[in-house]
C-alpha cells in the first residue's frame, strides 16, 4: 500500500443542474411515500433553461392506479417540484421556480417488473433489479468517510447556509468544490490544493478587483472555517478560475437524476456498482443495498474491527436472497474479513439481508430521501428517520458475533 500520496474529492452544490434534478426526483419519491409507504417510484428529473421533465414508472394507491391519475394528483406533483427549486433559490432569468415550463411523463410500472417484484404465496419480495452495490467506511474524519469528500461537502454546505441566511449576497446556488490532500500513511497532512467556483451576482468577477476580491476573501474564510488550519499550510487555491461564473444552474448546463454518484458516495475513494439513487424507491437495491453496505462498513470500522473497510453486495431482479458478500478491510482488520461476513449473515435482525430485510431495518419505507439529495448521502447525522444508515447500533452485535 502506498504511504505517500495526493487524492482528491469533488462535490457540487445544491443548486448545481444535476442536484436540481436529484432533489426534484427525490421530492417525487418522499411524495409518494408519503401516500402509501409500499409505492413504486422510478423518476428521473431534466432540467435545462426553463423547463422541467419528469419520466419514469410508479405505482401508488390513492395517486396513481390502474394507469389513472388521483384528482388533484398531477397538480401536486407540479407544486412539489416548483417549490422544491424555490427552496434551492431560483429565481433567475433563465431558470425561476414559477415560470419555467412542466411536462409530467411519468407512467405506470411495468407488470413484468411488478410480478417479479412482489411478494406472493410462498414467496419473498424480490429485488427490484439486479446489480452490485458496495459501501464503505474509514477512521479519517468524524463521520467515517474519506477527508477529502468530507471537506469538499463541508465547503459548499457552509456556502449554501450563508446564501440562504443573506451572509453572504452575492452567492447564486450553483457551485462546485474540490479538495487535494497529501496522505502519509493513511491519514492526511496537508491541503495542498482546493478549488471552488461558485455562481455569483453581476459583477463579483475579473472586471470588478475590489469585488472579485471580496468573493475570494469570503470562499478563503470559509474554508479556513471547515478544514483544520494545521493543514492549509501550503495550499493553493484556485477559486473561479474561469473568471466569471454568472450563467450558472439549468440555465447553463442540463441536469439530469444520477449523473453525480461519486459525489454521492465516497468521492472515488471506494468502488461503485453504477447504479444510482435518487428517485428510486427502496425496493430498487441501487438504493437500499448501498444503503445497509455503508451502515455495515461504518459499524466494522465504529466497532475497531479495521480502519478500512469495503462491503460488496449483489442481487438479481425478482431475487431476494443475496448472491453474495464481499467484505475487505485493506490489511487494516483485527479479524479476518471472512469472519466478518459470517458475522454478518449470522446477526437475525439483518434478515439475511434480503430486500424486505433491509427495508424493516432501516425503516426505509417513509419520505426520508429529498436530504439525501445534495451533499452526500453518507457521513451525516441519523437524526429521527433520516439517515437511519448512519447509526452505529450494530456495533455490539458485530462484537458480540466475533467475541
Amino acid at each position: 500500500m502506498r504511504t505517500n500520496y495526493l487524492f482528491t474529492s469533488e462535490s457540487v452544490s445544491e443548486g448545481h443542474p444535476d442536484k436540481v434534478a436529484d432533489q426534484i426526483s427525490d421530492a417525487i419519491v418522499d411524495l409518494f411515500l408519503s401516500k402509501d409507504p409500499e409505492a413504486r417510484i422510478a423518476c428521473e428529473t431534466l432540467t435545462t433553461t426553463q423547463l422541467v421533465v419528469l419520466a419514469g414508472e410508479i405505482r401508488c394507491k390513492g395517486v396513481f392506479e390502474n394507469n389513472e391519475w388521483a384528482p388533484g394528483a398531477q397538480e401536486e406533483i407540479e407544486a412539489t417540484v416548483r417549490e422544491t427549486v424555490k427552496r434551492i433559490g431560483y429565481e433567475q432569468d433563465g431558470f425561476h421556480w414559477e415560470k419555467f415550463e412542466f411536462i409530467n411523463r411519468l407512467h405506470g410500472q411495468s407488470a413484468h417488473i411488478a410480478q417479479g417484484v412482489d411478494a406472493g404465496e410462498n414467496k419473498d419480495e424480490g429485488a427490484g433489479d439486479q446489480g452490485i452495490m458496495f459501501g464503505y467506511a474509514t477512521d479519517e474524519t468524524p463521520g467515517y468517510m474519506p477527508a477529502t469528500l468530507y471537506y469538499s461537502h463541508k465547503i459548499l454546505e457552509r456556502m449554501a447556509a450563508d446564501r440562504h441566511s443573506g451572509a453572504a449576497p452575492f452567492l447564486e446556488p450553483d457551485a462546485k468544490s474540490q479538495v487535494t490532500l497529501r496522505y502519509e500513511g493513511s491519514l492526511p497532512v496537508a491541503a495542498t490544493a482546493v478549488v471552488v467556483s461558485t455562481q455569483h451576482k453581476p459583477g463579483y468577477d475579473e472586471n470588478n478587483p475590489a469585488k472579485q476580491a471580496e468573493l475570494e476573501a469570503y470562499v478563503k474564510k470559509v474554508v479556513a472555517d471547515v478544514i483544520p488550519p494545521v493543514l492549509l499550510r501550503e495550499t493553493e487555491y484556485f477559486i473561479n478560475p474561469t473568471g466569471t461564473f454568472e450563467i450558472g444552474g439549468p440555465d447553463g448546463d442540463a441536469g439530469l437524476t444520477g449523473r453525480k454518484i461519486i459525489v454521492d458516495t465516497y468521492g472515488g475513494a471506494a468502488p461503485h456498482g453504477g447504479g444510482a439513487f435518487s428517485g428510486k424507491d427502496p425496493t430498487k437495491v441501487d438504493r437500499s443495498a448501498a444503503y445497509i453496505t455503508r451502515y455495515l462498513a461504518k459499524n466494522v470500522v465504529a466497532a475497531g474491527l479495521a480502519t478500512r473497510c469495503t462491503i460488496q453486495i449483489a442481487y438479481a431482479i425478482g431475487v431476494s436472497k443475496p448472491l453474495s458478500l464481499y467484505v475487505d478491510t485493506h490489511d487494516t482488520g483485527t479479524v479476518g474479513d471472512d469472519k466478518i461476513e459470517q458475522a454478518i449473515l449470522g446477526i437475525a435482525k439483518l434478515g439475511g439481508l434480503t430486500p424486505r430485510s433491509i427495508r424493516t431495518h432501516l425503516g426505509l419505507n417513509k419520505p426520508i430521501y429529498q436530504p439525501t439529495a445534495a451533499y452526500g448521502h453518507f457521513g451525516r447525522a441519523a437524526e429521527g428517520d433520516f439517515f437511519p444508515w448512519e447509526r452505529l447500533d450494530l456495533v455490539a452485535d458485530l462484537k458480540a458475533a466475533l467475541a
